[in-house]
């Protein structure tokens, strides 16, 4: 018996400080992707229009007739305090019309609803900032990919009118937002000082403020709040920036 105890104790303690000794690697190498020191600047733009002529969505929608467009500029600045981290902010303006002559939604023989002459010009003011931590692609130096948490606060005012002479009515709404959130995204150099970037809103929790007056006379007001946890495709942006 005692020598059976004496072989497993020497069979045990070999492996046990064998373990102790290795460690597991699991290829993870940490490289400077982007140094201190670097200043980032760059801005995205986008610029969308639309003309229905006498158009028909689904046998639902029917005698579209509208226009209208939408313009969005972003820049943006940050500074690397570390390698491969930067803190920056943006601002960005956007505005948007829309003209709508008419437009009728049919659901069924005794359900029909009719728009017409309806008008709405918006200006879209907000600010944020954001940390970015960036991770090389192996040993790639010109594929990359961050990740930005951000807070972004907004201001909007928008003008609405429908009708036409006596049956003119107008409706005038300011909007508040803030925004805290998550972007992941990624960047490809194409030269030492230029990349393009794309990135995608994931998660965040959104709050809104409306206070809106119509016909100058009646007020209302009123608050919604919501978490994002998924993927919104319609939210990428698309962007060039300049590392200096």
């Amino acid at each position: 018996m005692k020598r059976i105890l004496l072989s497993l104790l020497v069979c045990i303690f070999p492996v046990a400080g064998m373990a102790k000794e290795s460690k597991y690697d699991r290829g993870i190498v940490m490289k400077t992707f982007i140094p201190k020191g670097q200043w980032m600047v760059g801005a995205t733009f986008s610029y969308s229009e639309h003309v229905d002529d006498n158009f028909e969505f689904m046998s639902l929608l029917k005698d579209i007739n509208s226009e209208g467009y939408t313009f969005k500029v972003t820049p943006i600045v940050s500074y690397f305090i570390r390698d491969n981290i930067s803190i920056g902010g943006r601002l960005a303006f956007s505005r948007s019309y829309t003209k709508l002559d008419n437009i009728s939604l049919s659901l069924g023989d005794d359900l029909n609803v009719e728009i017409e002459d309806y008008n709405n010009v918006s200006n879209t003011y907000s600010a944020a900032v954001f940390l970015r931590t960036y991770l090389n692609l192996g040993d790639s130096k010109r594929f990359g990919l961050f990740n930005e948490a951000r807070v972004s606060y907004g201001y909007s005012q928008s003008n609405g009118s429908s009708g036409t002479g006596v049956d003119l009515s107008g409706v005038h709404q300011l909007k508040h937002n803030l925004n805290i959130g998550v972007a992941p995204g990624i960047t490809c150099f194409v030269n030492d000082f230029t990349a393009v970037e794309a990135s995608i809103n994931v998660a965040g929790l959104n709050f809104n403020w409306y206070d809106q007056t119509r016909d100058q006379v009646y007020k209302g007001s009123r608050s919604s709040s919501s978490a994002n946890f998924k993927i919104n495709l319609l939210s990428i942006d698309l962007g060039i920036v300049f590392y200096l």
